[in-house]
């Protein structure tokens, strides 16, 4: 079950980078987001009412679902999609890898977990790699002012997403499943657009092409619905430091989809930062402790049995 919940976390949200992409343009930013935790909001908590799924909770609980609104569904896609406007794509993908180190001393500050070596050790393998397999767009780059915002909205978005994770934790050892904690947050998520779009005076726009409104809907079910759930169940099996890691696959995905629809060339860096990425996953999922319990001798006590 927690394979599946990973390849069903990297899958669905590695695919969602190229329909970011397909968001920007003629809708603002705060309205596309608006749209999205809209429309997942709507559709997900009355099915889950219908199939007598939501579980009671109480007037401190919804504190917690606003709050967790503002860091998963709200504050840090604004972030993602405005640094979208400056940076690379690819570029925020390696950002956002660093939710592996956030989460990591947010566990550290908030739930006095201390992460295990491995995790450090998985981090720096991933984000190196990926700094290989993104290194064209990152040395061809022209670092200016709108790069350097870009760079912090980036890292400011990421940083909401650990602490969304921090949120799910209190959820999990409340006894809350993450459907009914994401339903309620994505609704809060929701209305938090909804009240910057009216106190920043956006115009409200709709872009009718099928581009737009097809990846608006992926980006709602899917990407929000279905990704999130199976992240955050992910966060309550095996830890928000083990989850994150998921983030340093998820360029791998777009980066096939790239390879297929964009004419991508792979190098021998971006095959070495392939490479790093995958021994960086192994080494997350418990690969250094299966080295060490490693015997020669329980080897074969197997193989005899």
């Amino acid at each position: 079950m927690t394979l599946f919940l990973y390849a069903s976390t990297v899958l669905l949200w590695g695919t969602t980078w190229i329909a970011i992409h397909f968001q920007l343009g003629e809708v603002p930013v705060l309205v596309s987001a608006f749209y999205r935790f809209a429309i997942a909001g709507m559709l997900f908590l009355p099915a889950l009412a219908l199939l007598r799924r939501v579980q009671r909770t109480s007037l401190r609980d919804h504190g917690f679902f606003l709050l967790q609104g503002c860091c998963l569904f709200s504050f840090n896609f604004v972030c993602f999609y405005t640094a979208s406007q400056y940076i690379v794509s690819g570029l925020i993908s390696v950002v956002f890898s660093a939710a592996i180190l956030f989460n990591a001393v947010n566990n550290r500050l908030l739930w006095r977990e201390r992460a295990e070596p491995a995790i450090y050790i998985a981090a720096t393998l991933g984000i190196a790699g990926l700094v290989l397999l993104f290194w064209d767009s990152i040395a061809g780059g022209h670092f200016d002012r709108g790069a350097a915002l870009g760079l912090g909205l980036a890292l400011l978005g990421t940083y909401f997403f650990s602490l969304g994770n921090m949120i799910s934790v209190r959820h999990s050892r409340r006894g809350l499943k993450p459907w009914t904690s994401n339903a309620y947050a994505m609704i809060y998520g929701a209305l938090i657009l909804l009240a910057c779009v009216i106190a920043t005076d956006t115009e409200w726009k709709m872009d009718t092409r099928p581009i737009y409104v097809g990846s608006l809907l992926y980006l709602a079910i899917p990407g929000s619905i279905l990704g999130f759930t199976a992240y955050l169940t992910l966060v309550g099996r095996i830890g928000a430091n083990r989850a994150a890691y998921a983030t340093v696959l998820f360029p791998l995905v777009a980066l096939t989809l790239s390879t297929w629809f964009e004419g991508y060339r792979w190098t021998v860096m971006s095959f070495a930062g392939l490479l790093l990425v995958l021994l960086g996953n192994t080494v997350s999922l418990g690969g250094l402790e299966m080295v060490r319990r490693w015997r020669p001798g329980s080897v074969r006590e197997r193989m005899v049995q």
